[in-house]
């Protein structure tokens, strides 16, 4: 059972949490600041954090940053009333994983909370199961039904990415900085022609879709 740390000074805010976790099959630790959090992170595994940012002693960025700057990789999403464009950058710039608004969709929340812990899991153990095809990051390979298959470098970086997050539209300027190097001397047209190699690689496939997504870029499709 994951274990999710709700740090939030109010008492009926945690205990509304609480027991939306539980509804969902998680187990819930409560903090009622960034301190109590700290310590309870000494003797609990947390497997994300869910964050207020306006708390006594020690405030959701100092959290965040203490955490960050320890080398502490635990997902965490922002729950908060701060909602302008200064307070997320502010947010993400501490090193949060997500940002929310109060007040927020409890199936929102939910899911979000669903995909951090998935991409947790997949940066943990670098391996992604998708159907019958699983990508090992460590041996830049695929299995698909027990057949292996190594994959040039930079064409099993850009499956993984998709893969990573299905549904999700990736610019091609953002596939070239994820991927390439800064200084690389290739242009975007470089992403066109490994997407066609694994589009012909997998064209079979019927895990995955690699769609484009016309004057945007790409996004992986797993079909339902």
């Amino acid at each position: 059972m994951f274990q999710i740390l709700v740090v939030e000074d109010d008492v009926n805010v945690r205990k509304l949490m609480k027991a939306v976790l539980t509804q969902y099959g998680y187990k819930a630790l409560l903090a009622s600041d960034g301190i109590e959090a700290l310590r309870m992170m000494e003797s609990h595994h947390v497997d994300l954090i869910l964050l207020d940012v306006m708390l006594p002693r020690m405030d959701g960025y100092d959290f965040t940053r203490t955490l960050r700057e320890s080398d502490v990789d635990t997902p965490i999403m922002m729950i908060t009333a701060k909602e302008t464009p200064q307070d997320k950058r502010r947010g993400f710039l501490a090193g949060t994983d997500d940002y929310m608004v109060k007040p927020v969709d409890e199936e929102e929340m939910m899911l979000r909370v669903a995909a951090l812990l998935r991409r947790s899991r997949i940066a943990a153990d670098h391996r992604l199961q998708i159907g019958s095809t699983e990508l090992n990051f460590n041996s830049l390979s695929i299995n698909v039904n027990g057949k292996y298959e190594s994959l040039p470098k930079k064409e099993f970086l850009l499956l993984f990415k998709l893969l990573s997050y299905p549904g999700r539209i990736f610019t091609r300027r953002q596939l070239m900085d994820d991927i390439w190097d800064m200084g690389s001397e290739s242009d975007e047209r470089t992403v066109d022609v490994h997407i066609n190699r694994l589009r012909d690689r997998f064209r079979g496939s019927n895990d995955f879709k690699i769609q484009t997504v016309r004057g945007l870029g790409y996004k992986a499709v797993i079909p339902e």
